[in-house]
């Protein structure tokens, strides 16, 4: 999926995009520079999915939990993470194989702890407000 956002209103289009793309799959992993987008696509993800709590970014506390009708969205960002075993230390991999949504930022901190199979998200900044923003499925 290849979707360019010209304005933060056309991110509730892409994020309903980017569900469809996904199907079944519910681990995705964020890239992008910082403040490409990536906090701000996760909340439009989570508006999508029916989460009516605030989203913010989980930048001190590593993992945000919001509620769903069925289930829970768990949301990463290791921006600050110094090694991999601060990820092992919150029980990453348990949140990773609990059947739950796992939207994942700065994913590159934790790359020997990946799943086999997850939705990659990339997010390119255009201009001041303009992105692109690229999903692929990886098995």
């Amino acid at each position: 999926m290849n979707f360019k956002a010209e304005n933060p209103e056309q991110l509730s289009e892409a994020a309903s995009r980017l569900l469809k793309v996904a199907g079944d799959h519910k681990i995705f992993l964020f890239f992008g520079d910082m403040g490409a987008g990536k906090t701000t696509l996760i909340k439009a993800l989570c508006h999508q999915l029916g989460v009516t709590d605030s989203v913010s970014s989980p930048t001190y506390s590593l993992v945000n939990e919001y509620p769903l009708s069925k289930g829970l969205i768990y949301h990463f960002d290791f921006y600050r993470i110094k090694s991999q075993e601060e990820a092992f230390d919150i029980g990453f991999e348990e949140y990773l194989y609990s059947g739950n949504y796992c939207f994942i930022e700065w994913p590159e901190q934790v790359k020997d702890l990946w799943p086999d199979s997850f939705v990659k998200v990339t997010i390119e900044v255009v201009s001041e407000t303009s992105r692109n923003i690229t999903a692929e499925i990886t098995n």
